[in-house]
């Protein structure tokens, strides 16, 4: 299975969260998926991918070409593909992955989070969103869907993510999932 991690490239956060991402990419490699990432280095972003690197694992990286232009392309990529865009990458990693798993970031993030969402709620795919909410991180975001579904901005869910407060409530959501 191809298993999407959406999380941040920032070198500023603190340190629970690149453990977090590190155990994720371990646990994807150890259990035989790949590891589908935005293919740059920094944050959460070194962190999953070592720790799948550290396991031998399939490390499928998708870097714009801004980003390579940084000198932020990460090394540890056993496949590494280059797209022009943020939003080629971002429909890039959409087709090549069977789940997506949303771990605390910033815009980048809930950019990729929303369009995997919304394009669930269109019909575009059945893939499941798991979003980790880490020490409460997705908490106001939730406040927020709750209003979106109260003010009927969202009046049926045929489609939502699901929620996971630790890692092993993630596992276990990848694991019902199996394709």
């Amino acid at each position: 299975m191809n298993i999407a991690v959406y999380c941040s490239s920032s070198n500023h956060i603190a340190q629970n969260y690149l453990d977090t991402a590190f155990a994720l990419g371990s646990w994807i490699a150890k259990n035989g998926h790949s590891l589908v990432f935005g293919g740059a280095t920094g944050g959460s972003m070194s962190a999953v991918s070592e720790g799948a690197a550290v396991e031998n694992g399939d490390i499928i990286g998708v870097i714009p070409e801004a980003v390579e232009r940084m000198g932020r392309t990460n090394p540890l990529c056993t496949e590494l593909v280059a797209v022009k865009t943020m939003g080629e990458r971002k429909e890039l990693m959409k087709t090549r992955s069977d789940v997506f798993v949303v771990l605390p970031g910033s815009y980048g993030t809930l950019d990729e989070l929303f369009d995997v969402l919304a394009g669930g709620i269109v019909g575009e795919h059945k893939k499941p969103v798991i979003i980790l909410n880490e020490n409460g991180f997705y908490s106001d975001l939730m406040k927020q869907t709750d209003r979106m579904r109260a003010e009927m901005f969202i009046p049926v869910e045929y489609f939502k993510p699901l929620i996971a407060n630790s890692l092993n409530e993630c596992y276990n959501f990848i694991q019902q999932n199996k394709l």
